[in-house]
């Protein structure tokens, strides 16, 4: 046997035990991938919605799943949403509050980012999360302002300095997807 075919033979053999042992890995830990993500999901919903009792998740497009919260008596009191888009860099995931008639959001969280570290991911600290909360959510989209306060709270938020991209991309994210899940809530939750 010529040297070609021992080199050709000895990589096959690495590549079939690297591959093996690579599936074997993934077996092991896609179950605790999805747990971890389980739990974030969960934690999310818990600071977006205001105090509930429980949730109900309702399936109501093969791509987006509302989480409805209920207090004591069965009443809605906010639904949560995944929204998703770009920011400076790709795949920007929040999750969404906002309260029964969708006049305002109760919070947002980051799920998902690849910002800039150090800039664009301060997206994910309370300073600039809390501004969403009590934002209205009407037709005319919030207005991101740098360096100052907004002059109204409810209708703006201020950008993160250095970071007014992924300060406006999260906004356009929430506006791009309020009409389509309030639509949806109306027909296929409110409406059932």
């Amino acid at each position: 046997m010529n040297t070609s075919t021992k080199m050709i033979i000895v990589l096959t053999l690495i590549a079939a035990l690297s591959g093996s042992v690579l599936s074997m890995w993934d077996g092991v830990t896609a179950p605790l991938i999805e747990a971890n993500r389980l739990k974030v999901l969960k934690a999310a919903i818990s600071e977006v919605l205001p105090t509930y009792e429980r949730y109900d998740e309702v399936q109501v497009r093969d791509d987006i799943i509302l989480y409805v919260g209920k207090d004591t008596s069965d009443a809605t009191v906010g639904v949560a949403f995944k929204a998703k888009g770009n920011g400076f860099s790709p795949d920007l995931t929040l999750m969404v509050g906002i309260n029964p008639d969708f006049t305002s959001l109760t919070g947002i969280e980051v799920l998902e980012q690849t910002e800039t570290p150090g800039l664009g991911n301060k997206i994910e600290e309370d300073e600039f999360k809390t501004q969403f909360i009590g934002l209205i959510t009407d037709e005319q989209k919030a207005k991101v302002v740098k360096n100052v306060k907004p002059d109204d709270p409810t209708r703006g938020i201020q950008a993160i300095s250095g970071a007014t991209i992924s300060s406006k991309a999260v906004v356009d994210i929430i506006w791009s997807q309020i009409d389509v899940v309030r639509e949806l809530y109306a027909t296929k939750v409110a409406g059932s």
